[in-house]
């Protein structure tokens, strides 16, 4: 029964999300749209349960002048049908109601509701740019995610449940009391202006509160991951102390937020407890006043009485009922603001799939500048043959690194078109051109997931064989037997750690290149790919590399020149521009950038004096060279 109610709902809807609504109601609307039928169904039983519970009260007057009117030998002929239709509402009726609310509330919607907003917006935030991630702490943009789902569903769940209560409760207890006289509904109907009153007052007032706690809760949670995601960087400047500051100031913030929601709650509390004891003194002097005045019965006073000590409970359960509404919304509030951003890189409608065979690509006349005025790239131009090597040389900021992001649409351009084969790359989707092409950077981040895992994420469904071989080209087969973990695993099967921080830079990056080789891509981008190793197993891994390269459009860049000097051809840019083009050899006799790039680095790579030994980047060169041939 628990599996079948735990069915109903499916947690991870097939359909591609889109990007939520902006307002709060259309918001949680958005996402409760396909539980709306649960949710109905979860509203119209505490409607029921929240009748049958006033009903009861009511009955209970007329239980208490049975019993004190009636005689007891004929009180069980004249009103058994009374006694047993009430014993099945106890019995049956009512259990029932509360076992199916159950069954739906903590079975159909209490996980699956939360994990279908978090499966939805994860997979909305997936796709989005580069750009936002750039400007968000990571651990803030899963701290909302986490938050606003569980906001959303309590936000829906307690509105609908409050709302119940009041309108049923209320409504109910005016009807019984108004009935055995109406001026003992007089002092309800006046205490409830107050509690209106205080309500309108304090809740708006925790709302703000709790907007403000809610991101003051994500910035210091943020803070925290930073400083446990670096903590290599931590350590190695002995900055303990200042991460401690940092993090104290952020827990400081949420901690005043705490303080204001504090005192807004004691102030609210004290004013209901204020209106419930004036309320229970005003009904139950008036209730004994008219009985001594034979106006009401001994039933009527006990119903009175009775109603008001349940209402004296549930105000102050509405009151903290809706403090955690509004604590909710307000934490929904400001997860709209992280999770309602339109995506700055999209698909367009119905855009195809890249089927790029050759890997010829061809900027033409790009222009980008990151949202500022003064250009990083401005009108360049610039095609790659299929097949052909080409590296990227320039300073720091020339805006080699932009030329490849770009390339890989993780912008947009301003300006210009990107052609790959012909097809621009803005009309595809962005998944099939980036499975086109490989990628090996100098700062490597692998998941926190096995060696295995992080190698099959060039192409999952490849075999053991083929894992195996990509690792013992990228000669990264040597270390990966000795590894193991804290939980026993070993080899393929050792994790990691996170960003990969349980392996040497080296190790790294031949983790990576081996994943770039079991891709096996037709276009391949080499950016410092080979700078964390150290010269001997670069010189081994670029001789790989240069297999790898065999047949594939090549796009390398590097610092260190020796590294690329035997590409086909090579390109200096300086500030967004190509300002120089040529092989090495031809660079170096013009005497431009390349020819001072070269000389400054040659001449620092330097073993010594002795004329019998070489520079060492003459020494590389020769080896690339050898690879190449």
């Amino acid at each position: 029964m628990f599996r079948w109610f735990e069915k109903r709902l499916n947690p991870f809807p097939a359909e591609e999300p889109v990007e939520p609504p902006k307002t709060l109601w259309a918001f949680c609307w958005y996402f409760t749209k396909p539980a709306w039928p649960f949710v109905l169904l979860a509203t119209v039983l505490m409607a029921l349960i929240a009748f049958l519970e006033v009903w009861m009260f009511g009955f209970l007057g007329h239980i208490v002048d049975w019993l004190s009117a009636q005689n007891r030998e004929t009180f069980l002929q004249t009103e058994w049908w009374k006694l047993a239709g009430m014993a099945l509402v106890i019995a049956i009726l009512l259990p029932a109601a509360v076992t199916l609310s159950s069954f739906n509330t903590y079975q159909t919607l209490f996980g699956n509701y939360p994990m279908r907003i978090r499966w939805q917006v994860h997979r909305y935030l997936l796709k989005q740019s580069m750009a936002f991630y750039q400007d968000e702490f990571a651990g803030r943009i899963a701290t909302k995610l986490m938050q606003t789902a569980l906001a959303v569903r309590e936000t829906v769940l307690k509105f609908a449940e409050v709302l119940n209560y009041v309108v049923v409760y209320f409504l109910g207890m005016l009807f019984i009391v108004g009935s055995a006289d109406w001026r003992l509904a007089a002092p309800i109907v006046v205490w409830l202006g107050g509690y209106l009153v205080a309500l309108r007052y304090f809740v708006p007032r925790l709302g703000k509160v709790s907007e403000a706690q809610a991101d003051a809760r994500s910035v210091m949670t943020g803070r925290i991951v930073d400083s446990y995601t670096n903590i290599q960087t931590v350590k190695l400047f002995s900055h303990g102390r200042r991460e401690s500051d940092y993090a104290r100031e952020g827990m400081t913030e949420f901690l005043d937020t705490a303080y204001a929601q504090g005192r807004l709650i004691s102030k609210f509390y004290i004013v209901v407890y204020l209106l419930n004891s004036a309320l229970l003194l005003a009904v139950g002097g008036l209730a004994i006043g008219f009985w001594l005045h034979e106006i009401v019965t001994v039933g009527a006073v006990a119903v009175v009485v009775g109603l008001v000590l349940r209402l004296y409970g549930m105000s102050q359960w509405i009151m903290w009922e809706v403090s955690g509404l509004f604590e909710n919304i307000g934490t929904v509030q400001d997860g709209i603001s992280s999770i309602s951003m339109p995506r700055l890189v999209e698909d367009k409608p119905g855009a195809p799939d890249l089927k790029a065979s050759k890997g010829e690509i061809r900027f033409d006349d790009i222009r980008f500048h990151y949202g500022k005025q003064k250009g990083v790239i401005e009108n360049l131009s610039l095609t790659v043959k299929p097949g052909e090597k080409v590296g990227i040389v320039g300073r720091s900021g020339a805006g080699k690194s932009t030329l490849v992001n770009l390339l890989l649409r993780f912008y947009d351009l301003e300006g210009g078109r990107i052609l790959i084969d012909g097809d621009n790359i803005a009309d595809v989707t962005q998944d099939s051109l980036r499975a086109h092409i490989g990628m090996v950077t100098q700062d490597t981040s692998l998941l926190h997931r096995s060696v295995r895992d992080n190698i099959l994420y060039g192409r999952p469904d490849a075999g053991e064989e083929a894992v195996l071989e990509a690792a013992r080209r990228a000669e990264a087969l040597g270390f990966i037997g000795g590894l193991s973990d804290a939980k026993g695993r070993k080899g393929l099967d050792a994790h990691v750690g996170e960003r990969g921080v349980k392996l040497s830079g080296g190790q790294r990056q031949r983790i990576a290149i081996a994943r770039v080789m079991l891709k096996d891509a037709p276009i391949l981008i080499l950016d410092e790919a080979t700078s964390a190793l150290d010269s001997e197993v670069e010189a081994a891994i670029q001789q790989n590399l240069y297999k790898l390269m065999q047949g594939k459009t090549v796009i390398a860049i590097a610092h260190r020149l020796s590294t690329i000097a035997a590409m086909d051809r090579l390109v200096v840019m300086d500030q967004g521009r190509i300002i120089e083009e040529g092989s090495h050899d031809e660079l170096v006799a013009k005497g431009g950038l390349y020819a001072q790039l070269w000389q400054r680095q040659s001449g620092g790579f330097l073993l010594h004096d002795d004329p019998g030994h070489e520079p060492a980047a003459k020494m590389k060169l020769e080896v690339t060279e050898e690879a190449a041939e």
